[in-house]
């Protein structure tokens, strides 16, 4: 989870091997509060019903393309979740999420955790 003002990291869960993030979501037990907004992507369809102030990009079918309005505010949301997609892409340098872990995987949330502290240190310098 990502401050959308200051752009820090709040909140990190992760598990072994591979698994949906939205999965991962409901197992990590965080839960928000009705004050805070939320914006996804669409891989967290469902959310609202954990969730009523979520907001997420609606998804064409076959049988109901996209409004002119619905494509508005689709990019309208992309836009601001693009500040969660430049904090991702920035912990990547890292290495540690974007390349296989070969290391003790018990240290793993310690070593991520210790990378998004350094990120939140060097967003206040």
């Amino acid at each position: 989870m990502v401050d959308k003002q200051s752009g820090q990291v709040i909140c990190t869960w992760f598990c072994n091997g591979k698994k949906h993030d939205f999965r991962l979501y409901k197992e990590s037990k965080t839960r928000n509060t009705s004050k805070i907004e939320v914006i996804t992507d669409s891989g967290y369809q469902g959310l609202e019903k954990l969730d009523a102030n979520t907001q997420m990009p609606k998804k064409k079918s076959k049988k109901q393309p996209l409004t002119k309005e619905d494509k508005r505010k689709n990019q309208e949301l992309s836009s601001q979740r693009v500040i969660n997609e430049n904090v991702i892409a920035m912990l990547k340098r890292f290495k540690i999420i974007s390349d296989r872990y070969r290391n003790r995987r018990k240290r793993f949330g310690l070593r991520f955790n210790l990378i998004a502290a350094i990120y939140n240190l060097e967003l206040i310098q």
